[in-house]
């Protein structure tokens, strides 16, 4: 072989060999990327606020509800509560309450207002040892969300399986936004049906198809899309999971990273209130990316 030939073969040799070598490195820092993402979102799933340490929810009656871990209350919390916390009235669509003498009840992120625990969609935590409470609102019912920061399940959760992270399913969309405003229906796990504002359809291609997911606002412009597919009761959740988007650029384009898929709260804790697919967005194709079924009740 001449000089020229040979030096020219080794160059493109060379030359690929770099390529490849920086596209496997590319890959390797994304999968590095998503599991340090992961691992940021396991730990939000252990801190105070997350929802692996919840440990009731117990609906409010209109007027007075006592509450503790006695069993004459009309509320029984776990063992560790005071046999006799105090009292919850509801009146008005408000939420004030009452200790018990015997009761050492601690008010922390007091947000409601003056004599109230819930008042105008504002609530305040109340606290005794590591149980911690505060109101929720879903609908017209109103509720006691209960949590544990000593809860067992903090200690024996240790992940989330999930599929292998594959870049390919980082997919681009193009966002398609309603000509006129409009809101979708969403159903919760109690049945109840709330109108949400439709951001609009996140449009994308898969395998020579194209399929659209409703979207809703996730706040500062990005979307929240709740999706169910082929591997829902399979191996993924069968109430649907859910994906979070970055807010879409100037021409509409937004990405739908599908290895970021997420087990709703549902899917963690029997006491969690978890919206529910629309049935637009249950696609009919296996999405083998993001977290599986942890199959914890």
């Amino acid at each position: 072989m001449k000089p020229n030939r040979l030096l020219f073969s080794l160059s493109v040799f060379v030359s690929a060999f770099l390529m490849s070598f920086i596209v496997k490195k590319d890959e390797g820092s994304y999968v590095t990327e998503i599991n340090q993402w992961h691992q940021k979102r396991v730990e939000s799933l252990k801190s105070e606020e997350g929802w692996l340490n919840l440990a009731g929810l117990f609906w409010l009656k209109e007027g007075v509800n006592t509450f503790g871990s006695d069993k004459g209350n009309d509320i029984v919390f776990p063992a560790r509560a005071s046999y006799k916390i105090g009292t919850l009235v509801l009146k008005d669509d408000k939420v004030s309450f009452q200790a018990d003498p015997s009761a050492k009840v601690n008010l922390i992120k007091a947000e409601a207002s003056p004599g109230f625990v819930f008042d105008e969609g504002n609530t305040t935590t109340m606290e005794q040892g590591s149980l911690r409470w505060f109101i929720i609102k879903r609908g017209p019912k109103y509720g006691i969300r209960l949590r544990d920061l000593e809860h067992p399940i903090l200690t024996d959760f240790h992940g989330i399986d999930r599929f292998n992270v594959k870049e390919s399913w980082k997919v681009s969309a193009r966002l398609e936004k309603p000509e006129t405003p409009r809101t979708i229906a969403i159903t919760d796990v109690l049945g109840l049906v709330s109108q949400q504002s439709l951001v609009g359809h996140a449009v994308f291609e898969f395998q020579g198809k194209t399929y659209r997911l409703a979207a809703t606002d996730a706040g500062g412009g990005r979307l929240f899309i709740i999706f169910k597919d082929k591997t829902a009761s399979h191996e993924t959740y069968g109430a649907g999971r859910f994906l979070y988007t970055d807010k879409p650029d100037e021409t509409g384009k937004v990405v739908l990273d599908f290895n970021k898929s997420i087990n709703p709260p549902c899917a963690f804790s029997p006491f969690a209130t978890c919206p529910l697919p629309p049935a637009e967005n249950n696609l009919p194709i296996r999405i083998e990316a993001g977290e599986k079924d942890p199959k914890m009740h």
